[in-house]
């Protein structure tokens, strides 16, 4: 499956940022798409259409992550730990390649596609959001990978 692919459809389809990446990976969550949908909607804009924020791009991956590693039990330490630190890591990558991770910053900053935008490029997404939508999807699976998840 191409998720960055059927990322970058869903937000051709209309769906904000947040919505199409976690749309993305509904077969890694067992939720359906129209759940992560519904879950990430007021995410979309740095949250809620106010570019205040963080990407909405990035929130969508964040809440797959929360997903996938759940930090759900009383005092479970070590579940906490590890979003956290995923959360973490993968916020880290996506300053790596635009610099910036607030929904304003990034408007502001423009950043285009580049050799550390590899899926946007195979793609030929060259709108802003797309962009931002296509790599969050591709640093989320590869981190994915190397957690044993893909």
């Amino acid at each position: 499956m191409d998720r960055c692919a059927l990322a970058y459809e869903y937000h051709k389809q209309g769906y904000n940022c947040a919505q199409s990446v976690a749309g993305a990976f509904s077969d890694l969550t067992n939720w359906t798409p129209e759940q992560l949908f519904s879950a990430a909607g007021s995410f979309g804009g740095g949250y809620g259409g106010s570019h205040e924020e963080a990407c909405g791009a990035i929130s969508g991956a964040l809440l797959v992550l929360g997903i996938l590693f759940p930090h759900t039990g009383e005092g479970d330490l070590e579940a906490k730990r590890t979003i956290y630190g995923l959360a973490k890591t993968f916020r880290q990558r996506f300053l790596d390649v635009f610099g910036q991770s607030r929904c304003m910053d990034l408007l502001k900053a423009r950043p285009g596609l580049s050799e550390r935008t590899p899926a946007a490029r195979r793609l030929g997404a060259a709108a802003h959001c797309d962009i931002m939508i296509v790599t969050s999807v591709e640093i989320l699976e590869s981190l994915l990978q190397e957690q044993g998840r893909l």
